[in-house]
């Protein structure tokens, strides 16, 4: 597992994150929810090694109770199919909560449905990921959320 993200995607991303450190933030916080125990380790792999900081849980249940008592998640990464609470409906918990509803939530599955993903993206998510989730869609993903992130901090900065 120790080759997971050590692509050039990898790198960027990794560049990226120490560049939004530099300008006072800590590295972003991912919570990462699977019930899989081998896709939480293989997504927490992948982030990890971008220099993300990711606390790895298996419920949308326990998800909620973490976000409860962790004020600093950047970006929720979630399985769409899991006991209990869906990732869906735990996106639509944290989209209807005034607290968390600003925290980008990425929904993956192994399952490429399109009347699925639209209606993720339509409820709020912030992309959809098909399973094999790989270093290439992270880096395309937090560079798109790194880039938003990096001009927030250079307006604070500029104020």
């Amino acid at each position: 597992m120790s080759s997971i993200g050590a692509g050039a995607g990898g790198a960027v991303v990794g560049a990226a994150v120490a560049a939004v450190a530099v300008g006072g933030g800590a590295p972003p916080h991912v919570l990462a929810v699977d019930d899989s125990s081998v896709d939480r380790a293989v997504i927490a792999g992948i982030l990890r090694s971008s220099r993300f900081r990711v606390t790895a849980v298996d419920s949308g249940k326990r998800a909620l109770e973490l976000l409860g008592s962790e004020p600093n998640v950047s970006m929720i990464i979630t399985d769409y199919w899991m006991p209990e609470m869906t990732g869906y409906e735990l996106l639509k918990k944290v989209k209807e909560s005034s607290k968390l509803k600003k925290i980008p939530v990425v929904i993956m599955s192994s399952e490429n449905v399109p009347t699925r993903i639209s209606r993720c993206l339509e409820e709020g998510a912030e992309d959809f990921l098909v399973k094999p989730v790989r270093p290439s869609d992270v880096s395309r993903l937090f560079s798109r959320f790194l880039e938003v992130n990096l001009k927030a901090v250079t307006m604070e900065f500029l104020t």
